[in-house]
């Protein structure tokens, strides 16, 4: 794959990423498709790795706990302090990471 192609793609994912409440996401949670991302995580990279399923370095951030499911505890933290995420779809995930503040 090109460089350039590459960079498309991954301009592609940038513009499908937004921020959004928690709340709305909910569904996506009770379904066990929200995918935390971790802060130090560019989301977009992860969103490109994913929708290209490059299963060593997804395992990778999952071995580190950069790139797990939500975990309940997580899901309620958000929920409770109403918080904004950034989200992105790579069906059938939603890729989730907190909003810096």
């Amino acid at each position: 794959m090109t460089s350039s192609k590459t960079d498309l793609e991954k301009q592609k994912v940038n513009l499908e990423t937004s921020q959004i409440k928690w709340r709305e996401l909910q569904r996506f949670f009770a379904q066990g498709l929200a995918i935390y991302v971790a802060p130090k995580l560019d989301l977009v990279d992860v969103a490109y790795q994913f929708s290209n399923d490059n299963k060593l370095v997804v395992q990778q951030w999952m071995d580190q706990n950069k790139v797990n499911p939500v975990s309940d505890s997580q899901a309620k933290l958000w929920l409770e302090q109403d918080a904004t995420v950034w989200a992105v779809v790579v069906k059938p995930w939603i890729l989730v990471q907190p909003s810096a503040k």
